[in-house]
């Protein structure tokens, strides 16, 4: 299994209003391999908010066809005609393999 952590920093105030948008429900859930996305918001900072949006794959194969399809495209589309500024400062794709796990007895 892996994990595919997409680090994304933003503007203050705008990391609990995004978290929902990478939890609705749609075609990722139907992707092959798909098994689940989890938002994580850290809480230490004060220049900015940050995001870890960690998606779990069966494989990196299964990602790349993700990352490939009309369903990413169209997750990934921004609002048509819109002059608003976005709140998203950068971001950070990390991909790790699940090593080991522990879970509760």
């Amino acid at each position: 299994m892996i994990v595919v952590t997409n680090k994304i920093k933003t503007k203050t105030g705008f990391a609990e209003k995004m978290a929902p948008f990478f939890t609705r429900p749609g075609a990722l859930q139907e992707m092959e391999g798909f098994v689940k996305v989890e938002v994580l918001i850290t809480k230490n900072l004060t220049e900015y908010d940050e995001l870890n949006v960690n998606m779990y794959w069966e494989t990196i194969e299964d990602f790349n066809r993700w990352r490939k399809s009309d369903a990413f495209r169209e997750a990934h589309r921004g609002p048509e005609n819109s002059s608003e500024v976005s709140p998203i400062l950068g971001s950070e794709i990390i991909i790790s393999e699940v090593a080991s796990t522990l879970e509760k007895a």
